[in-house]
């Protein structure tokens, strides 16, 4: 191949993916608006983790003698409950969108369909993340300081795991067409998900059938990847043995949202 026939490939390849970035970046403005204009969304959203933090923290704090205290045990869990409920509400906006004809109407466009999935994520990764930030402000409360390099990382990990949420609900979304069926099968999949998760008791002393389903949780490893990377700023320091190394976790958080995305992706490219 001549020179002057790979700089003309290498153009189009150029051309192509600004033309797939200007697709995502068209999709993620669309989910940031949808979340400004409905700011009553955030603040139910936002009042789950407060109401769990301060009423159940400190109701169940006397009668759970955990190292560290029941609130500093809870707040991980409490970041894992503040990302996810508006990344699963922008994932599970594909099913009303479908309703509405509007996913039709986008998938004509002459994108790929992974460009158009990811800039929904990546909405729903940035609303989560933004209100993660917002709880992260609870920490004083939960003792546990503010550290610049501890809420840096956190920051990263409720961006990472905002970003598997979106794909994962939305993979649900795209599988599952009507939407009554959809948010039954949501309710149904996402609230054990959340308990068996250890975000709000150890997994120490539970029968062996319910520590392999928390195991077998991908949750579980979001919640003690928080809890850990917590555990060595706090005074006296929490023991940090996990379930496993720390960047398993985070391979097993970003393979989840990964292979959403490109599941939902390939459903959506399918004929029906």
């Amino acid at each position: 191949m001549t020179v002057s026939a790979c700089l003309t490939t290498s153009s189009r390849l150029l051309h192509r993916l600004l033309w797939e970035a200007r697709a995502a970046h068209v999709v993620w403005r669309r989910e940031l608006l949808h979340s400004v204009r409905n700011p009553a969304r955030l603040l139910i959203a936002l009042a789950q983790p407060v109401v769990y933090l301060l009423v159940l923290g400190t109701g169940f704090a006397a009668m759970l003698p955990i190292h560290g205290g029941y609130l500093t045990y809870l707040f991980p869990g409490v970041l894992m409950m503040a990302v996810q409920t508006p990344a699963i509400a922008i994932g599970a906006s594909i099913a009303v969108d479908r309703e509405a004809g509007f996913l039709r109407e986008t998938l004509v466009a002459p994108v790929h369909r992974v460009s158009l999935l990811a800039g929904r994520c990546a909405g729903g990764s940035t609303v989560a993340t933004f209100q993660g930030v917002l709880v992260l402000g609870l920490a004083g409360p939960a003792h546990i300081p503010y550290a610049p390099k501890l809420m840096i990382e956190l920051v990263a990990e409720m961006a990472l795991l905002a970003f598997a949420m979106t794909a994962f609900v939305t993979l649900l979304a795209v599988v599952i067409a009507p939407a009554p069926t959809f948010h039954a099968i949501l309710g149904f999949t996402l609230t054990p998900m959340t308990f068996l998760s250890g975000a709000l008791f150890p997994m120490g002393g539970l029968p062996g059938w319910l520590t392999a389903l928390m195991v077998a949780n991908p949750l579980t490893y979001v919640v003690d990847l928080l809890r850990r990377t917590i555990a060595p700023y706090l005074v006296p320091q929490e023991p940090t043995a996990g379930h496993s190394p720390i960047l398993m976790e985070l391979t097993v958080t970003a393979a989840v949202g990964l292979l959403s995305l490109l599941l939902a992706a390939l459903r959506l490219a399918r004929p029906r």
